[in-house]
């Protein structure tokens, strides 16, 4: 008994102050082991501390916190578990070293990498449970004194509130996680929609489907904007073994390059200058389930190899953070770019189009399965019947002529639009061919469709496919940019493409 001291008033104080702080505000769980490697030094005067925090995978440690002369270069060292953090860590007891360059379990890397000399260490673990979830290093008392049983006591203490502390912010940090998961869920939309289809070519595509969704490839969906690609994600999710597991939509083509890397991967408090609270990304909300990539070909060059890392490790960073969070995630992304020709141009990643093309999926376009026109056009003739409060019984023969006959360059989004205008203008029991308001263009533009098939195709030396379609396709956007006097987000609206991508293709198509 006579070898414990009670602690004197002055640390009595601190640690009361240190618990009052520590378990305040679970908010900012970096901010908050900062806070507690500086108690730490306080309470017994050494030059530098460290926390690392172990890895239940390998038993592996890692520097999430170093403070001192040489410690932001110590920060996010890997420290194998035959070190002295190794050793407290696995016994779950603290060491006391005085000689610490002979001891055999120095892990020399850092004093290597630094330069800063380790003379004296007392080494504690950090418990939550009876677990120990970390270890508290502190190096080198003041004025070259050696640590002792007191400070080993003190700090025994601090690490216990440590470790509450710690185990409170995890919480914290858990439950506003599943929040903001929650919170993503409900903004992109938890129902799904409905797939309707007959054609041939659809449903041997579904048979696809049906096999690719049992494994965890990664898929890409290409076909022109506005075929429905997004649903046959919804396909390959709903029909997987992740099906009670979170589907979420990113819309690559929709945010700037850094909205969209927080968008993905979330990012930390303080990271720029809008970052007031930690953020979780669609990765972590879509972790066990599927994330579907649409518009891929719109992402920047750095993000894509950011995504690259994420589909051969899945592991990432939020922005702002060093550290890691691992992600079980199924990729299905979708494009309606030529992918392999923006590897050709440099644009794109060529070893990302290849992780991605894994199983690809092309989905043709509307008027080559005109078999689905009729279940598509009576699917959503009843949608906005009910939407208008409309009773609308079909369509009238000129009408219904009109809808197989029309060549539907916007596709499936484009004949859902028109049949909604149409129960929105038209009265029942028959949609007419004026409630359409396609008639005014649709012979005309299909007389329109064969002449420039014609013109790109003699026009042009060159008779490959690939050469046909791009001429083609710059004839018809220059035809569309004539009418609506080159203004680029009403052409955007009649091609059923975004405006950026109008601009993107005045460059690659070379329209002036």
């Amino acid at each position: 008994m006579s070898d414990i001291k009670i602690l004197d008033l002055e640390q009595l104080k601190a640690l009361i102050e240190i618990n009052s702080r520590i378990n305040s505000n679970y908010s900012d769980i970096n901010a908050l082991l900062v806070y507690i490697l500086e108690s730490a030094m306080r309470l017994v005067h050494c030059e530098s501390s460290s926390l690392l925090l172990t890895n239940k995978e390998d038993e592996s440690l890692r520097f999430v916190v170093a403070l001192g002369p040489k410690g932001a270069e110590a920060k996010n060292v890997l420290v194998e578990k035959n070190s002295i953090a190794g050793w407290v860590a696995e016994n779950n007891s603290p060491l006391i070293l005085n000689n610490v360059s002979s001891d055999p379990r120095f892990f020399r890397f850092v004093q290597d990498k630094t330069g800063y000399v380790t003379r004296t260490m007392i080494a504690i673990p950090m418990c939550v449970k009876g677990t120990c979830v970390g270890v508290i290093e502190l190096i080198n008392k003041i004025n070259s004194k050696p640590f002792d049983n007191e400070d080993l006591r003190i700090l025994e203490l601090l690490s216990n509130q440590a470790g509450i502390a710690y185990m409170n912010a995890n919480s914290y940090r858990s439950a506003q996680d599943k929040i903001s998961v929650l919170s993503s869920q409900i903004a992109n939309g938890s129902e799904y929609h409905s797939f309707v289809a007959k054609s041939p070519v659809v449903l041997d595509l579904l048979h696809i489907i049906d096999e690719v969704s049992k494994t965890n490839t990664t898929i890409l969906i290409t076909g022109e904007s506005g075929v429905g690609k997004e649903l046959f994600a919804e396909q390959i999710h709903l029909k997987s073994p992740r099906a009670d597991k979170p589907f979420i939509r990113v819309n690559c083509a929709a945010l700037s390059p850094s909205l969209l890397e927080s968008e993905l991967f979330g990012h930390v408090k303080g990271a720029f200058t809008d970052a007031v609270t930690d953020r979780i990304g669609r990765f972590e909300s879509a972790d066990g389930g599927t994330l579907f990539l649409d518009e891929i070909g719109e992402l920047p060059l750095d993000l894509q190899s950011k995504l690259l890392r994420v589909l051969q490790e899945h592991r990432f960073e939020r922005v702002g953070s060093s550290v890691t969070v691992s992600t079980d995630v199924r990729i299905v992304a979708a494009t309606n770019r030529d992918l392999e020709k923006m590897v050709s141009e440099g644009t794109f990643r060529s070893d990302l189009y290849y992780r991605l093309n894994v199983v690809p999926i092309n989905i043709p376009p509307l008027r080559e399965r005109k078999e689905d026109i009729e279940p598509l056009a009576s699917f959503f003739l009843q949608k906005f019947s009910i939407e208008t409060k409309k009773n609308f019984r079909y369509f009238s023969e000129p009408a219904w002529k009109l809808l197989f006959d029309y060549y539907w360059p916007g596709n499936i989004r484009e004949l859902e639009n028109s049949i909604e205008r149409a129960c929105v203008l038209g009265t029942p029991p028959f949609i007419q061919v004026d409630n359409l308001r396609i008639n005014y263009d649709c012979q005309d533009k299909k007389d329109d469709f064969e002449t420039l098939t014609e013109e790109v195709v003699t026009e042009s030396g060159d008779r490959t496919l690939k050469t046909a379609v791009n001429n083609f396709k710059a004839a018809y956007v220059r035809k569309i940019l004539n009418e609506t006097g080159w203004n680029q987000t009403k052409a955007g609206k009649i091609l059923g493409i975004q405006r950026t991508y109008v601009s993107r293709l005045l460059n690659e198509l070379h329209i002036r």
